[in-house]
């Protein structure tokens, strides 16, 4: 599992996770194989194969996982609208010290 924190933010307040277009998802668990967090769950059982089960176990800013989608189904969030949001929670948390 990733830290409880990222900069100083706690993790649960950071918007950071892959996202799946599963029109364009071909199953190939690529992904799922990949990562070493746990942030995906397998479902044997129902239609949609995986979920991202453990959005706050993805480490912040990685990558990785939509590397390995030759199908290019896996998104993130803006890097830069992340940035700012982490920016303006460690902002706030300042001026309420």
């Amino acid at each position: 599992m990733s830290e409880s924190s990222f900069m100083g933010v706690p993790r649960e307040q950071v918007d950071w996770s892959p996202r799946i277009d599963f029109s364009k998802c071909n199953y190939c668990m690529e992904c799922v194989e990949f990562c070493p967090h746990n942030v995906f769950e397998v479902n044997e059982d129902e239609e949609q194969k995986f979920v991202v089960k453990n959005p706050n176990n993805c480490v912040v800013f990685c990558r990785a996982c939509g590397k390995t989608c030759g199908e290019d189904a896996i998104s993130f969030p803006d890097k830069n609208e992340t940035t700012a949001h982490i920016k303006s929670i460690r902002k706030e948390a300042k001026e309420n010290e």
